[in-house]
């Protein structure tokens, strides 16, 4: 008798512990990763020999959140930002990111200055007059740290391709 009393006693611990488990969890917020809400899509860009052109990468952010602009408003806040690794004889002369949208946050005190829904990346690069003809992969590193309305999340990083077509 006693060591069914023991067993029923040990079962009625478990499940209590199993729903205090549970429960907890659900009040949680979820656990978002700034790499889940932002697509990079980058567009092919055709350049001769001695030649410069822009290269769009084109970053469409999900419903509901947003990303640190470049610069972003606050020095602890982790700006949206390309980097391109160097191509034999295709090089990056400079990039350009777009003008913010100002928006007020109930995390923070100050308006922030964001991107959201899509916007474009203009990296501006010049083929040297020895560059190679035909199709080259530009290996590039996008890294956001993304927002919704209460909280921001941990930054994270994106590998990108960016396209480059030689003629």
């Amino acid at each position: 008798m006693k060591h069914r009393l023991s067993l029923l006693l040990l079962c009625l611990l478990i499940t209590a512990c199993a729903k205090t488990a549970t429960n907890t969890t659900e009040n949680e917020p979820p656990r978002i990763n700034s790499v889940d809400v932002v697509k990079a899509m980058p567009q092919e860009i055709t350049l001769a020999p001695g030649e410069s052109a822009d290269a769009l990468v084109r970053l469409q952010i999900q419903n509901g959140y947003h990303v640190n602009a470049n610069p972003p408003s606050q020095s602890y806040l982790k700006a949206t930002e390309i980097e391109l690794k160097p191509q034999e004889n295709i090089s990056v002369e400079f990039i350009t990111y777009p003008d913010p949208l100002i928006r007020t946050f109930a995390f923070s005190e100050t308006p922030l200055k964001v991107y959201e829904g899509e916007t474009n990346l203009k990296i501006r690069l010049l083929a040297d007059k020895t560059a190679k003809a035909g199709k080259h992969n530009l290996s590039a590193t996008l890294r956001v740290q993304a927002c919704d309305e209460k909280v921001c999340y941990a930054p994270g990083a994106l590998a990108v391709t960016v396209p480059v077509n030689v003629k």
